[in-house]
């Protein structure tokens, strides 16, 4: 028999491409040992985001592919994750117990930007992450609605809050301090300090991902995000037709200007299918979204149809990915979630926490 060279080994992993970061293993730094005793293969892969649904279906693809080396004994895969900070904009410094935090953004109303949060959030945490989702859209809080919650959250010193949690992740709203029908008739000024208090006055626990749902447009809430808060990582939902995509460009744009990599665009009631006969309809035109990811070099996250499940579900406190986590619209949400995780996990480490602070005495 030929002895088995790490270099065959190597190439073979080279030639697998991690659909969820777009790369191959080896590129993506995924593959943190080989082992090779006589003819028997041990490959220990670390990937750096949650995919408990997608192990399987990578484990059985390496272990294909490096059985077919010559002379190739047992093949061993062993596959983990490990959620690391991220960095964040040059003057900010992550929060304590979160480790990154992405945006959600639109730049219009109505293209399903909060359910999008929910099932996103929802879908990180069946990956294995753990998972916080801030409502940050003070004016029309519906995270609350979405998820079946009510009423002001516990508070152990009167001074910060406990995040109320539905269905494994952690979540904090203007709408569980108000009445449902209350009006939040404020100025800028009083928004942005709301936003800071629920993000900072939280104890958040141990959290890998903090899901921002941000509100429409690009005005106070954003610019404080983008100013005040550090944020890992941003995504721009839209659907296709023309008018939102021009407004979903602007977002794109603040991110660009304030240095918040835009990890991806989701494209939000792509197609509608007939619940009666089955037929399928574009009703708000084709490609947009893929259209506006080619245009801006980033990638089309994925694609979500107009479904009438999706809309009931989240109204009555149901999210999808919670109560249908086996449908076609739940596998499209996890799949979103494990690229937007993907992409994040190939940039920058966050440094600032292992440096020590540098004081200045007199001598």
């Amino acid at each position: 028999m030929t002895p088995i060279s790490r270099s065959d080994v190597e190439n073979t992993l080279r030639s697998i491409i991690d659909p969820n970061v777009g790369t191959d293993l080896i590129s993506a730094k995924s593959v943190k040992d080989i082992a090779i005793n006589e003819q028997n293969l041990t490959i220990t892969i670390e990937l750096g985001y949650p995919c408990k649904s997608f192990i399987d279906e990578l484990r059985s693809s390496i272990t294909q592919q490096l059985n077919t080396l010559a002379d190739v004994g047992k093949v061993e895969v062993k596959i983990t994750s490990k959620i690391i900070a991220h960095s964040v904009q040059q003057t900010l410094k992550t929060l304590p117990n979160v480790k990154n935090i992405i945006a959600v953004a639109s730049g219009k109303g109505g293209v399903g930007k909060s359910t999008t949060s929910v099932n996103l959030a929802l879908a990180l945490a069946s990956e294995g992450a753990k998972v916080g989702l801030l409502d940050a859209d003070i004016y029309g809080p519906s995270i609350p609605t979405m998820l079946g919650l009510s009423g002001p959250p516990a508070s152990e010193d009167g001074k910060t809050m406990i995040p109320k949690t539905s269905f494994g992740i952690q979540t904090i709203s203007i709408g569980y301090l108000i009445d449902q029908d209350q009006p939040m008739i404020w100025r800028g000024p009083m928004v942005t300090n709301a936003l800071q208090q629920l993000l900072n006055d939280t104890n958040w626990d141990d959290i890998d991902y903090l899901i921002v749902d941000l509100p429409p447009g690009t005005g106070d809430i954003q610019l404080t995000l983008a100013q005040q808060i550090p944020v890992t990582g941003a995504i721009v939902v839209t659907t296709p037709q023309d008018i939102a995509l021009i407004d979903a460009q602007r977002g794109l744009g603040m991110f660009n200007k304030v240095n918040i990599p835009v990890l991806g665009i989701v494209e939000n009631m792509s197609i509608h299918i007939c619940s009666q006969c089955g037929h399928e309809e574009a009703i708000f035109g084709t490609g947009g979204g893929n259209a506006m990811a080619t245009k801006n070099d980033v990638e089309l996250l994925g694609s979500l149809p107009l479904d009438i499940s999706i809309r009931e579900l989240a109204d009555s406190g149901r999210p999808t990915v919670a109560s249908e986590p086996d449908s076609r619209p739940a596998e499209i949400y996890k799949s979103i979630a494990r690229k937007m995780a993907g992409k994040l996990a190939l940039q920058g480490q966050d440094y600032s926490s292992k440096f020590p602070n540098i004081v200045i005495q007199n001598s």
